[in-house]
């Protein structure tokens, strides 16, 4: 059991929302156009430290205004496999619903705002946070510190009253480097990642109501 905690700091993509697969779709779609390949592998390797998968296209020459123009492309095949695609997470409002009941809630996402929007449209799961802080609100992405600690000072509240609920590694670092326990829920998508630091693995968020 973990006690003593008042707020709740969620992650957005595999843990509220089943996102990731399609931004990994997306990207290798777009590199694919530069004659780039993305290997899962190396999208694993590259995600769990924070990079970028342009990383790839660099390596290979391709000049930065190229892949600044195809990372346009790119979000915008990542919108439509959103549309399309079922992102649901089984029971997710059900468990947020019951957790409200004793805790304040967040999410802090590295998503944009125009596509966590996009995700979020009519799906009411943003009706149980008290704010949701996305890559443009504060200086560094995970696994920096900065969006987790600015969570914190959203809420006025110290790191060992919150728990963070990740599903990859650099979300662990990002909980870790800001001084907060963190659960991880099993993801397939991110399972190679290494979790060895986090205070709490489960299989399901659902197993969240048991722990804390």
């Amino acid at each position: 059991m973990i006690e003593n905690k008042k707020y709740i700091l969620f992650d957005n993509d595999g843990v509220l929302v089943e996102t990731e697969p399609l931004y990994f779709e997306a990207n290798v779609k777009a590199l694919k156009e530069l004659d780039v390949e993305l290997s899962f592998d190396r999208y694993m390797k590259i995600m769990a430290r924070g990079g970028t998968a342009w990383e790839v296209a660099f390596e290979q020459g391709i000049s930065k205004e190229i892949v600044d123009n195809k990372r346009f492309q790119r979000d915008i095949y990542y919108q439509e496999l959103i549309k399309t695609t079922d992102i649901e997470i089984p029971r997710v409002k059900e468990i947020l619903k019951e957790l409200s009941k004793k805790y304040k809630m967040a999410i802090i996402t590295t998503s944009r705002r125009e596509d966590f929007e996009l995700i979020h449209k009519n799906r009411g799961i943003v009706d149980f946070m008290d704010f949701v802080l996305c890559v443009e609100d504060y200086p560094k992405a995970k696994p920096y510190p900065d969006p987790y600690l600015s969570g914190l000072a959203q809420f006025n509240a110290l790191a060992e009253e919150a728990i963070v609920v990740e599903d990859s590694q650099r979300g662990l670092s990002s909980a870790i480097n800001a001084n907060i326990d963190c659960v991880i829920v099993d993801n397939k998508f991110t399972r190679s990642h290494d979790f060895s630091k986090a205070t709490y693995k489960i299989d399901y968020l659902s197993e969240l109501l048991g722990i804390i």
